[in-house]
């Protein structure tokens, strides 16, 4: 199994929350199943913090 990483800031973690949460919602409103979006979710919120530098090199 793969795993992904992506660098993002407070607004983008936000951003990203709040668009789950409307799917979520969405998916209630429609009476769609909504277990992939909680899973999501979850993994979301409780991944790993972790502080990098980026090192910008002139070439």
């Amino acid at each position: 199994m793969s795993k992904y990483y992506i660098a993002i800031d407070d607004y983008e973690y936000s951003i990203i929350i709040e668009s789950l949460n409307n799917l979520k919602n969405k998916l209630i409103a429609d009476g769609g199943y909504t277990d992939a979006v909680d899973e999501l979710i979850i993994k979301f919120a409780h991944a790993t913090i972790k502080k990098f530098r980026i090192k910008i090199m002139d070439v």
